[in-house]
């Protein structure tokens, strides 16, 4: 390995050379940069993008604290947060000619008066079978494709003729057309 530098141009060409190295070659890297021996099933990429990281990190500096703490907290939760759905917000969708309004409530998710620990729990019982609820309800979408549909549905269709789910805001809801709820299943629907 090279000496430490911290000349932008010669960091890049420490980079370039790694990657022309061999699995063996980027092991005895590791082990002088990281003094220690590299977990035995990282790939030859992974090896020397990690080592390229550290080279970097030495010759321009690391991540600042709250950076560290933020990646560290993501580690130790399991990715991303989660979006969060404020109580009030109103979930419609459209499934085998049936519109399904779910409101979002301080423990859970509100459909046809009961309340719900996920919206998947509702999906489940929309549908019959086990499905992630947001993405059900057109709130994520599984792998970021979108799903495949018949030429002649229109846009916002699905395969079995269903519309995806829409949040609205309590002010955009025609509430006329909504049934009237009981007062022991009423809804704080204040914005």
């Amino acid at each position: 390995m090279r000496g430490h530098s911290t000349n932008p141009a010669a960091i890049e060409a420490e980079i370039a050379h790694l990657r022309s190295l061999a699995l063996d070659a980027l092991r005895r890297h590791w082990r002088v940069i990281f003094g220690r021996t590299p977990p035995a099933d990282l790939s030859k990429d992974l090896l020397g993008r990690m080592i390229a990281y550290r080279l970097q990190e030495r010759a321009f500096g690391g991540l600042d604290r709250e950076s560290l703490r933020f990646l560290h907290g993501l580690a130790r939760h399991g990715g991303s947060p989660r979006r969060r759905l404020k109580p009030g917000t109103v979930l419609v969708r459209d499934y085998q000619g049936q519109r399904h309004t779910v409101t979002v409530v301080s423990d859970g998710f509100d459909w046809q008066g009961a309340t719900y620990p996920s919206l998947s729990a509702i999906a489940r019982a929309i549908t019959g079978t086990a499905w992630s609820g947001p993405r059900f309800f057109a709130l994520a979408r599984g792998n970021g494709a979108p799903a495949r549909r018949n030429k002649n549905a229109s846009a916002r269709e699905g395969r079995d003729g269903s519309q995806p789910a829409r949040g609205m805001n309590v002010s955009e809801m025609n509430t006329a057309s909504l049934p009237l709820q009981t007062a022991s299943h009423a809804v704080n629907l204040k914005p």
